[in-house]
This record gives structure tokens, sequence and C-alpha cells, in this order.
């Protein structure tokens, strides 16, 4: 998981919102939603940061409040999010994000500022997710069901890379702390546009730790 910074919303959901009786079922421009959120969350599921394109084979849009919980909420644009597909048809056991989530109720959503995703999650060498809120570090497992093993190890295996990648640089003497930043710029998504890597946080998540000593 990371911070989601949302942007504008399409005026097609502004538009039809305004409607009498508009519901999230009626509205007709999923197909640019779905471009909008994608874009927005840098092509990234916004629970276990897979990688994710604007169509309905490869990701959802995902409702952080339900809307059979919050009806009033399912055309907030606030409250949409999009996510992979989490195994959907699959044991519950093995399914994950939104297919596991179904209509319970999340902590934080990654798209709200105040709630500092980027602070609060942890990301372990064992490519294990774990959060320093107690109510979320639990429902990392019990609702989203991150911590299946091969989104340990996909997580893991991007953090190994990235420290073999520094072994390299080390070679060349000492990394400077601006070339840190730089990096952490890069897998954090604060510089740049487009698509971010696979899992980018795990690694954002321990430049910061390397940054902060």
């Amino acid at each position: 998981m990371r911070s989601i910074t949302k942007a504008n919303e399409p005026a097609s959901l502004t538009e039809y919102r305004s409607k009498p009786d508009a519901s999230y079922e009626g509205f007709p421009e999923k197909d640019e939603l779905r471009a909008c959120l994608v874009a927005e969350q840098r092509g990234l599921c916004c629970y276990c940061l897979c990688r994710i394109h604007p169509d309905t084979a490869s990701m959802k849009i995902e409702h952080w409040r339900s809307q059979a919980m919050y009806p009033a909420d399912q055309l907030r644009y606030s409250n949409l999010l999009a996510v992979c597909k989490g195994n959907e048809r699959k044991p519950g056991r093995e399914q994950h994000c939104d297919t596991r989530k179904g209509a319970q109720d999340l902590e934080r959503n990654p798209a709200d500022p105040l709630h500092a995703m980027d602070e609060i999650v942890r990301f372990g060498l064992d490519g294990r997710i774990s959060s320093t809120n107690p109510v979320l570090n639990s429902q990392l497992d019990s609702v989203l069901n991150l911590n299946l093993a091969f989104l340990m190890n996909n997580r893991k295996a991007v953090l190994f890379n990235f420290i073999a990648y520094l072994e390299t640089l080390n070679k060349r003497g000492e990394i400077p702390r601006a070339q840190w930043e730089r990096l952490l710029a890069e897998w954090s998504g604060q510089s740049g546009i487009g698509d971010l890597p696979e899992y980018c946080s795990v690694v954002a998540y321990w430049i910061r730790k390397r940054l902060r000593r």
C-alpha cells in the first residue's frame, strides 16, 4: 500500500452524480473512470501494488466504503480506487485486496492524505507487510490478506533486486545522500509521471529508513 494523490474527477462523473436517482451501477462512463483511477495510481493496485491496466480483465473499481453499507458514497470520487482482480473465483483463503475485502470496513484509505499511509506501513526483509496502526495491522491480513506467500515473495524479490543494484553502486564508492534522495523520488512517485514499478513501496520504505540514519 502507498499514499495516493487523487486527481480531478472526470467531468462525466460530476455531471452524472447531479442527476436524480444517480447510482454507481447506472453510471455509463466506467471506462473513463477506470482510466482516471489507474493513471492517478500510477498503474498499481491500491492495496497490493501489483500491475493493473484500465480494463475489466486486469482490474475493477473498488469502493473503499462499500456500496452496501455506505450508499451515499457510491459516486464520491474520493471513495473510488482501482484494484487488481485479487484471485477472484479462487477459494477465499487465496483471495486478496477488494475481492477478499468485500463490504468489510478498512481502517485507512490510501487516497486520504490524513491517513498518511506511507508513514504507517512497513515492509520486512521477508516481504511481509505490517502497520504501526494496530487496527490496520490486523486488517492487512484479516480483510485484505496481503501476506499471502506469493505476494510476500514478489515484494521480497523486488527488494532484493534493488539491494543487488545498490551493490553495483557501492563498488563506485559510498552512495551520496543526493543520490539516495533521487532514488526515493523514483520509487515513491515523487518525480515523473506514468507507471511506477510493481511493489514500489517496499523499496521506498527501505530508502526512507536509510535516509533517517
